[in-house]
C-alpha cells in the first residue's frame, strides 16, 4: 500500500511540531494507535513502506521505523519479511470507534415527482445481484463464453492503444463497431441503415431510457403490449407516461383493444414478444406501420432476442419494413453474449438523432472504449457467428434437459409452456399458490425465477413462473429442479405458510 497518511495522521494526532522535536516518533506511533482502535485503519490492511511514509511526512526513515517498533511490542501491528507491516487486530484492547455524533439536520428539498416515481418503481427481484443465477430469465450460456479469445482481444487492443485514445470518445459510439454492425445487420435483420444512426449504449434499458426522456412529458400516452418488460413498464411510469395497454393474441399486439389517443409511441417485442414468446405476423406488423402513420407516432422496436427467435424461420424487422422513419430499433448483446459486458445499440431515425446524442452527452457520455473495439473485432472476425452457432446448439440442448427434469420434479404442479422460441420458459401454476409469494420463497432459497403475474399492466389472474433455462450447465439444471421439486411439495403440503412479506402462499 502506498496511500498518503499524511492527512489521516493529523486527524488522529498527529503533529511535527511535537515538543521536544525528537519525540516526533511518538506523536506519530500514538497517531497510528488511535487510528487503529477507531478502525480508520483496518485489520490486515497494509502500512506504506517506512521509505514511501518518511517522504511523505518530511521526517526521517529512522522516525517512522521507532514508531513502527512501539507499535510491534504492543501488539498493534506485524512485521512479514519480504512484504512489509500489516495492521493487527487489537485484542484485549477496547476499540473507541469514534462515530460522528451528526448535527439537527434540519430540512432538506423535497424529491422531485420524478425522483420519487423513479424510487417507486425500481424493484425487481435479485436484478442486481448473482443471486439465483438458475432461472434467471434472459440468461445465455454463461459458462460456453469464449473468455479467453474475448481476453485476447482485450489485449490486442491494449498493445496498440495510443495516448489520444485514453482521452474522451465519441458519444454515440467507435465508427468500426457501428460500421461492422450495420453490415452485421443487413444479414441478421434486413435492416439498410446509415452507420451514423447507429447509437452505441450499454443495453436495451439504456436506449429506452434515453428515447422516452426526449419524447415524454408527463401524462404522454404511451401503448405498451399486456404482458410487457416490467422494467420498461417501471421507466414509462416514472417518466409520468399514461400507459395505454394492448392484449397480446396469437399474432401479436392486438391494435384493436387499445384505447388512446395521440400517443408518443408504441412499445413492442414483435420478433419474440416478452414475455410469451409469440412471434409478431406480417399481416401485424403492417397494420402496426399503417396505424403508427395514422396516429402520427413512433414504435420503438426491441428486438432482444431476434438470433434465438428468428433462427430457424427468419423473419425481417419493423424497422427494415418501415418506409416513413417511425421505428426506433433497439438490440443488445448481453442477452446473447453475457450481460456483464453491457454493449447494446439503437437506429433511431434522422429526426431524433441531435437529440437523442445531446442527452446522452450531457449523462452518461460514451461506451467503454475497450469493449466497443473487442466486440467490433469479434463481429469483423467472424468470431461472433461462430459463437451464435454454438449458442444455439448448447441453448436447445438445455431447454430438452430442463422440460424432461421439470416434469419429473414439478409436473404435479405446473403446466410447463415450451413453445417460446427465446431463453425462457413459461410454468403455469396448477395448484393454489400465489406466484408472487412463491417467488420470493425460492428466492430464499437461492433459485430465481420471476412471476408471470407482475408481467402484467393491470392486475390479472395468470399465475405462473418465468424461468430461464440456459444459463448453468445441465448438472446444475438437474440439481436445481429436484431441489425446486421439494420446496414446492413441502410449500404444497402446508397450505398456510406464509412468505416473509406476509402473503399467503396458498389459500
Amino acid at each position: 500500500m502506498h496511500f498518503n497518511m499524511k492527512g489521516l495522521l493529523i486527524r488522529n494526532g498527529f503533529s511535527l511540531d511535537a515538543k521536544p522535536q525528537p519525540h516526533i516518533y511518538l506523536s506519530l506511533y500514538d497517531a497510528f494507535k488511535r487510528a487503529i482502535l477507531n478502525r480508520f485503519l483496518e485489520p490486515d490492511s497494509k502500512l506504506p513502506p517506512s521509505r514511501v511514509l518518511a517522504h511523505d511526512l518530511g521526517i526521517s526513515r529512522s522516525t517512522v521505523l521507532k514508531a513502527f517498533d512501539l507499535l510491534l511490542v504492543e501488539r498493534y501491528i506485524t512485521a512479514i519479511k519480504g512484504s512489509g507491516y500489516y495492521v493487527l487486530c487489537p485484542k484485549n484492547k477496547k476499540l473507541k470507534l469514534k462515530i460522528p455524533s451528526v448535527a439537527s439536520k434540519g430540512n432538506y428539498p423535497s424529491l422531485s415527482s420524478r425522483g420519487k416515481a423513479f424510487c417507486e418503481n425500481a424493484h425487481w427481484p435479485g436484478e442486481d445481484s448473482n443471486k439465483g443465477v438458475a432461472f434467471r430469465p434472459g440468461l445465455p450460456p454463461l459458462d460456453i463464453f469464449p473468455v479467453q479469445l474475448w481476453k485476447k482481444l482485450m489485449d490486442e487492443y491494449w498493445k496498440y492503444i495510443t495516448p489520444s485514445e485514453l482521452s474522451y470518445s465519441n458519444t454515440i459510439g467507435l465508427q468500426c463497431l457501428r460500421n461492422n454492425l450495420a453490415n452485421y445487420l443487413k444479414i441478421y435483420r434486413d435492416i439498410q441503415c446509415d452507420p451514423e444512426q447507429i447509437i452505441v449504449t450499454t443495453g436495451s434499458l439504456h436506449s429506452l431510457y434515453l428515447v422516452s426522456n426526449i419524447l415524454l412529458e408527463p401524462n404522454d400516452e404511451v401503448v405498451m403490449e399486456n404482458p410487457t418488460y416490467p422494467m420498461a413498464h417501471g421507466l414509462f411510469r416514472s417518466l409520468g407516461a399514461k400507459i395505454c395497454a394492448g392484449p397480446v393474441d396469437a399474432e401479436g399486439l392486438n391494435l384493436n383493444g387499445i384505447s388512446c389517443v395521440k400517443p408518443k409511441f408504441v412499445y413492442t417485442t414483435p420478433s419474440c414478444q416478452y414475455p410469451t414468446g409469440i412471434k409478431m405476423s406480417m399481416a401485424r406488423r403492417k397494420e402496426l406501420l399503417k396505424w403508427a402513420s395514422e396516429k402520427e407516432t413512433f414504435i420503438i422496436e426491441d428486438d432482444y432476442n431476434h438470433e434465438f427467435s428468428n433462427w430457424e424461420k427468419p423473419l425481417g424487422s419493423l424497422f427494415g419494413m418501415d418506409q416513413q422513419e417511425r421505428t426506433i430499433y433497439l438490440g443488445t448483446f448481453n442477452k446473447l453474449i453475457h450481460p456483464s459486458m453491457r454493449l447494446g445499440y439503437m437506429i433511431v431515425p434522422y429526426y431524433l438523432l441531435d437529440a437523442v446524442t445531446a442527452l446522452y452527452r450531457q449523462s452518461s457520455r460514451f461506451v467503454s472504449r475497450e469493449n466497443q473495439k473487442a466486440m467490433s473485432l469479434f463481429i469483423e472476425r467472424d468470431y461472433l457467428n461462430k459463437h451464435l452457432r454454438n449458442v444455439m446448439e448448447v441453448s436447445q440442448e438445455r431447454k430438452e434437459i430442463f422440460v424432461e427434469h421439470f416434469d419429473r420434479n414439478l409436473g404435479a404442479h405446473f403446466y410447463l409452456d415450451t413453445s417460446n422460441p427465446g431463453l425462457h420458459v413459461i410454468g403455469h401454476i396448477k395448484a393454489e399458490m400465489k406466484d408472487v409469494a412463491l417467488e420470493r420463497e425460492l428466492l430464499d432459497q437461492n433459485i430465481l425465477a420471476h412471476a408471470l403475474s407482475k408481467y402484467y399492466v393491470h392486475p390479472t389472474d395468470e399465475n405462473g413462473l418465468v424461468m430461464g433455462f440456459c444459463s448453468v450447465n445441465p448438472k446444475q439444471i438437474k440439481d436445481t429442479l429436484y431441489k425446486m421439486g421439494e420446496i414446492i411439495t413441502k410449500l404444497h403440503t402446508h397450505p398456510m405458510k406464509y412468505s416473509k412479506d406476509n402473503e399467503k402462499l396458498s389459500d
